[in-house]
């Protein structure tokens, strides 16, 4: 094992900084969105606007048929003559006294006053009445040009997330392109001598659980992970692996505190790095930290236990990464309690909770190296420190 090197201590971070504030740091920090980059629609999934979305027509382009039946003009009864399809251009005019077949989805003859569903409509050879149980308004289940949109209206401001309803929309009002924010790609660093990528832990050695846990977790926030990397507990090594990354965002897992083996922070203060955060009142998670690398780039170092690496993620890294990829965050979530939820006498606790139709309940086997509660949870609970009782509202963190 390589002996600590002597160097320069880090510039100095908050120490200890309050759940909150090292949160909001984190997104601070992140405020510099990665360029945009144009992507066809099928590619765009899961990306981020980089731009607000416009209509490129109106929507719908032209006064449609809501339902199939009759387009009627003035009021019955009515002689048929014709049919319109869905894709027919240009339907002959209606006049006064007249319907004529249509389906849904397509084009309103000019003349046109309403349509009047299957169902209602009767036939007599040529001549069309109305039976509907209500008499036949002006418009009805007609969607006129531009219900939807106008030509040139905004939809979407930047920063949404595209999802299939996105993609849809965007399809609908014209677009085959998007112009997207890079994803930021992330390097992930899993720091140990002791850790198995495979097989059955044996004496002195564990089963990483960080290495599968972490990565879906970073590319449901956004990000694109280049390169996960067990690194040996070597100081140079690990020194020269933050010197050698190119990634946007560095993530460490163990290394974070002061034991004989965690070389992160002079490895960090030898790469020229500036701490942002350095410690959070939170748990699990306490010794985690936040630091800009040379070049604008960042690395946020987790603790090695895996629910306080868990807490690291969304105390620092998620934030990072979403301001970063310039997604827009949506309000808190909150729920009730409906079983008190324990808390640190001075910290934010974070407690993996299920809910209930009476609110949010705590889960067993929270323990900063346990998986098992996590695995079960549908949230992460925001407990202040005290605690919350019965019947109080705390924040909720979804688990994806």
């Amino acid at each position: 094992m390589t002996a600590p090197s002597t160097g320069p201590a880090p510039a100095a971070a908050p120490a200890g900084s309050s759940w909150s504030r090292a949160r909001e740091t984190a997104r601070r920090a992140g405020l510099r969105p990665l360029p945009g980059v144009a992507l066809p629609l099928a590619e765009g999934l899961g990306r981020t606007l980089a731009e607000p979305l416009g209509a490129l027509t109106d929507l719908p382009a032209f006064d449609t048929s809501a339902m199939d039946g009759w387009a009627v003009a003035g009021p019955g009864p009515w002689r048929v003559a014709g049919r319109v399809l869905a894709g027919a251009a240009d339907p002959a005019p209606l006049a006064d006294g007249s319907a004529v077949e249509i389906a849904t989805g397509a084009r309103l003859p000019v003349g046109a006053t309403a349509v009047l569903r299957r169902e209602h409509g009767r036939t007599d050879g040529a001549l069309l009445r109305d039976c509907g149980p209500g008499q036949l308004t002006t418009g009805q289940d007609v969607r006129p040009r531009g219900q939807e949109c106008r030509r040139g209206e905004e939809l979407l401001p930047e920063g949404t997330e595209i999802g299939p309803a996105v993609l849809g929309l965007a399809a609908a009002c014209g677009h085959d392109r998007l112009l997207v924010r890079r994803r930021p790609v992330v390097q992930l660093l899993v720091l140990g001598d002791e850790l198995l990528d495979s097989g059955i832990p044996g004496p002195g050695l564990v089963r990483d659980a960080l290495g599968p846990l972490l990565p879906p977790w970073l590319r449901a926030a956004g990000a694109e992970v280049a390169e996960v990397r067990y690194v040996r507990d070597d100081f140079l090594l690990l020194r020269d692996a933050l010197r050698h990354s190119t990634a946007d965002i560095v993530v460490t897992t163990g290394g974070t505190a002061a034991g004989p083996v965690d070389f992160l922070h002079r490895a960090l203060a030898e790469s020229g790095a500036r701490l942002l955060v350095d410690g959070v009142a939170v748990r699990p998670g306490h010794p985690m930290l936040l630091a800009e690398l040379p070049g604008g780039r960042h690395l946020v170092g987790l603790p090695g236990n895996p629910l306080a690496a868990v807490a690291g993620m969304v105390t620092l890294a998620l934030p990072l990464l979403h301001a970063r990829g310039g997604r827009t965050v949506g309000a808190p979530a909150l729920a009730p309690v409906a079983a008190a939820l324990p808390g640190h006498p001075a910290d934010t606790r974070l407690q993996p909770v299920r809910r209930t139709a009476e609110g949010v309940v705590p889960l067993a086997f929270d323990g900063p190296a346990m998986l098992r509660g996590l695995a079960r949870a549908e949230a992460l609970a925001v407990v202040p420190p005290g605690g919350a009782a019965a019947g109080e509202t705390v924040e909720l963190l979804e688990v994806p």
